[in-house]
């Protein structure tokens, strides 16, 4: 019995060491996107505008039931066109009153437009924000 005690022990150690080695990997992959280094970019300016109170964030986002339908058919239509990039297909999108906001990064201007097109022939969107920013090299 002391056997298997030391053998639960154990391997309870490499679980714990294993779920911090990936949790730390996690935090250091969203430090570099978040502070921009995967761009090569500074995002203070972009981190300021969005502080203000002036630019719609996702925690704006209306919980109308009529909001949050066509969002969810705005964001099925983007994640089903499989010709965008993955940053095109996971940009922040808000819908209000028919209203359709597109926020965050996209790899070209080529993308930008064609999104702001896409959303545009949803049904119900009235009009489009395309707020999105193109990564610089």
């Amino acid at each position: 019995m002391h056997n298997l005690a030391k053998l639960i022990s154990f391997t309870l150690v490499l679980s714990v060491s294993a779920w911090a080695e990936e949790s730390k990997m996690r935090a250091e992959s969203s430090i570099s996107v978040e502070n921009g280094s995967a761009w090569g970019i500074d995002n203070t300016e972009m981190n300021v505008r969005d502080k203000n109170g002036a630019t719609l964030t996702p925690q704006m986002q209306s919980n109308r039931k009529e909001d949050r339908m066509l969002l969810a058919a705005v964001r099925r239509t983007v994640v089903d066109d499989k010709t965008l990039s993955i940053f095109g297909q996971n940009v922040k999108i808000l819908a209000r009153d028919g209203v359709v906001t597109l926020r965050g990064p996209v790899d070209n201007d080529s993308e930008k437009n064609k999104l702001g097109e896409l959303v545009k022939q949803v049904a119900g969107v009235t009009s489009v924000l395309n707020q999105l920013d193109v990564k610089t090299k």
